[in-house]
């Protein structure tokens, strides 16, 4: 049965979802910190800056209050990675594409288009996610597993601004 479920196309968003609340619940228990990813890419950077610039990417605040390093949240990023991956081709949908059929239909199957659209989307989330001091997952799953009042009101406008990007990108469904 569990392989069964491993190996469907689509899974239960039920399911998934209380997986994800698992793995929250986990990470407060066994590691005492929350689960999120956003934190991961500001690691990432400055291990990239430091690489360049050396020790002196210490001295910075930032990098101070996050250390840039390879740790567990670091690793959940990896994991995301490998895990959706695993996904793909234990269900047998995994295909490389440049442009998704749906983009494609909509904007046209230019590859540099979608790359760069793909690349502005990914800067405005993470300065985003930096601004309001955690991503979809910080504050959608871990703030408001601690009810934090902050957290659920971001949640709130990152559902709103979603729904609202994909109706003026797609249209109206009424």
């Amino acid at each position: 049965m569990v392989l069964a479920y491993l190996t469907a196309p689509l899974w239960s968003p039920y399911v998934a979802g209380a997986g994800v609340g698992v793995m929250a619940v986990l990470s407060f228990l066994l590691a005492d910190r929350p689960l999120g990813c956003s934190t991961a890419f500001v690691k990432t950077s400055g291990m990239i800056e430091r690489a360049v610039r050396g020790e002196k990417v210490m001295e910075h605040p930032y990098y101070r209050k996050y250390v840039p390093k390879i740790d567990g949240a670091w690793m959940v990023v990896v994991g995301i990675v490998v895990g959706a991956f695993l996904s793909a081709m234990l269900s047998g949908v995994f295909a490389l594409a440049w442009v998704p059929p749906r983009w494609g239909e909509t904007f046209g199957y230019d590859p540099a288009v979608r790359v760069l659209a793909a690349l502005a989307g990914g800067f405005l989330l993470g300065f985003g996610a930096r601004w309001a001091g955690g991503c979809t997952s910080g504050h959608g799953i871990s703030g408001t597993l601690q009810l934090s009042v902050n957290s659920i009101i971001a949640a709130a406008f990152f559902f709103i601004g979603g729904i609202a990007t994909a109706m003026a990108i797609y249209g109206f469904p009424f």
